[in-house]
Parts: C-alpha cells; structure tokens; sequence
C-alpha cells in the first residue's frame, strides 16, 4: 500500500468518525424514547404464615422497593423502602417498633410519617390486603 492511499484512507476513516459522533446524539434526540416497563397493580408479597409479628420483608414494586411490615400486634403495613433523605434502603427495626434508615439515622413510624433525623417527608404508603392467605400489596389511591 502507498503512503497517499494510506493516509487517505486515515483521513476518511478519522471523517467517517467525526460525523458519526455528531450525528449520534442528534439521531438520539430526535428518535423517540422507548416506552418505560408498567408499573403493576399488585404484587403478592407471600403466604401470611411467612410473616411472623415483628418481621419485615422487601421486594419490588415495579422498579421501587416496599418493605411490608407485619407488626407486634400482627397488623400489616406497607411502604417505600428508600428513605426521603437520600433514597437509602430502610429497615424494620423490631425492638424500637420502627422504620430506620441506617444512612443518617433517620426514622419512621409504621404509618411511613418521618419521627426523626433528616428525612424531609414521609414515606409512601401501600395498601395489604389478605387474598385467602396470600399478602398483596396495592399501589395507594
């Protein structure tokens, strides 16, 4: 290979490049996104016999997190497991009857009102339900 056709297919290949990396975001801009996944109606959360008083347990709703609670007296409760602060996961602490947020000490009621520490509002709540003797969760109205 010569050295003009080599460095002319050096400057080609280096144009090519250029006008794809402009063209990218462009293209990228004006093409429509894709459609964001669902988010559900429900969710099961288990069998009631898996929630013994004073447990918690966290699976999705969609792309959130919920922590559905089964407290001392057996009542259930469900709510966003990211804390209002800085989205950390929260946890159900059972000796003091309460959410937590381990990131900055953060705490929350059963009903999901922010008690204490930096939280600047409440968590959202969730509505169980008893299917036969499936908990499920439903998004709140």
């Amino acid at each position: 290979m010569k050295r003009r056709t080599f460095l002319n297919l050096a400057i080609v290949s280096g144009l090519a490049g250029t006008a794809s990396a402009l063209l990218y975001p462009v293209l990228r801009y004006l093409l429509p996104p894709e459609e964001a996944e669902a988010e559900p109606e429900t969710v099961k959360a288990g069998p009631e016999k898996d929630f013994a008083p004073g447990s918690s347990k966290i699976l999705k709703f969609g792309r959130k997190p919920v922590i559905v609670i089964r407290d001392l007296a057996g009542g259930f409760h469900a709510l966003s497991a990211t804390c209002t602060h800085l989205d950390c996961i929260v946890q159900y602490r059972k000796d003091r009857d309460l959410v937590w947020c381990a990131c900055h000490n953060g705490n929350y009621d059963l009903s999901g009102k922010n008690v204490s520490g930096p939280p600047p509002r409440p968590l959202d709540r969730f509505e169980v339900k008893l299917v036969g003797s499936e908990v499920t969760v439903l998004r709140a109205a």
